[in-house]
């Protein structure tokens, strides 16, 4: 099938700053795509390069085999997005904003199809409300509807859910999960790491412009994975602990692992100490990757290169 995404060293220049630097990559059908990163970090640069917001200053973007910027009637036909600010008139109603967008986008008006989409975003209630009416939470869930009016098989998704409560949230990651099982591809920036760790099936991390890994969630939980496991003792330590351990208190030595077998390994090297009376068990979370990955050991060795 054709990749609904594939970029080919794409760079965005404004003077001498570069904000995304020889960025390739692939997205594959029916997946849904977190591209992460800190402010600044290239994110809505390259999504505007893809949606024909901003042209590349260098490389090649296909949206569906089509380039973006010979083929951009196309691609933009191809392409929904849902942008980080509200972008729509105060004085239409939801019902009005979404005919409109129909029309902008080259699409026969179809009252019946906007009227399912204020249900699914359960806006139907507010069919005939001016916009500048709505609940922060309700403005988001619009601009979702908005993308969608013309059917898009590859949505973009600029932190959809900044500013939103937590039942809020939750009800937007479950229409983004029943739009990738009919079939739609989604990419989704965010900055709630929860949220792509509960939806993403693959994890794209920018830095400085440059897109430094690509890995499915699944591998990079593992790959990067390391827990710490605390463990207490009825009596104080001595001198002399094991090489993987350290000090925490007079009573508790810590150490890190990352498979089971390691776990086992520390485990029978505490019992080693002393008697002991707890354990805890500390697992990192993609934040703790995710930080790792754009200011630790790896970002500095970057540097150094």
């Amino acid at each position: 099938m054709t990749l609904p995404l594939r970029l080919r060293e794409v760079s965005k220049r404004f003077g001498d700053f570069v904000a995304v630097d020889n960025v390739s990559m692939t997205v594959e059908n029916g997946e849904i795509f977190a591209l992460l990163g800190p402010n600044g970090a290239g994110k809505t640069t390259l999504i505007s390069c893809i949606t024909g917001l901003a042209h590349p200053s260098s490389g090649a973007i296909e949206v569906f085999a089509h380039d973006v910027v010979r083929d951009f009637r196309t691609t933009r036909r191809l392409v929904g997005l849902v942008p980080q600010e509200v972008n729509f008139d105060p004085f239409f109603t939801p019902f009005e904003a979404l005919m409109n967008q129909m029309g902008l986008m080259g699409c026969r008006p179809d009252g019946a199809w906007a009227d399912r989409l204020l249900e699914i975003f359960a806006l139907r209630d507010r069919r005939d409300a001016y916009t500048r009416s709505l609940s922060g939470g309700m403005k988001r869930r619009l601009l979702v509807a908005k993308a969608l009016v013309h059917r898009p098989k590859l949505l973009f998704l600029d932190e959809p859910t900044a500013g939103v409560d937590v039942e809020l949230r939750k009800d937007l990651w479950t229409e983004v999960r029943r739009l990738r099982d009919e079939g739609c591809t989604v990419i989704l920036t965010t900055h709630y790491l929860e949220e792509a760790e509960e939806l993403a099936d693959r994890i794209g991390v920018l830095r400085r412009g440059r897109l430094i890994v690509t890995e499915t969630r699944d591998e990079m939980m593992s790959r990067h994975r390391e827990h710490a496991v605390t463990v207490r003792f009825a009596k104080p330590l001595g001198d002399g602990l094991p090489p993987d351990f350290e000090r925490v208190d007079a009573t508790s030595a810590s150490t890190r692992w990352t498979t089971p077998d390691d776990l086992e390994r520390a485990l029978g090297q505490a019992r080693s100490l002393g008697e002991p009376v707890g354990v805890d068990v500390e697992q990192t979370t993609l934040e703790d990757i995710f930080i790792d990955l754009v200011s630790g050991r790896d970002a500095e060795a970057e540097d150094a290169a």
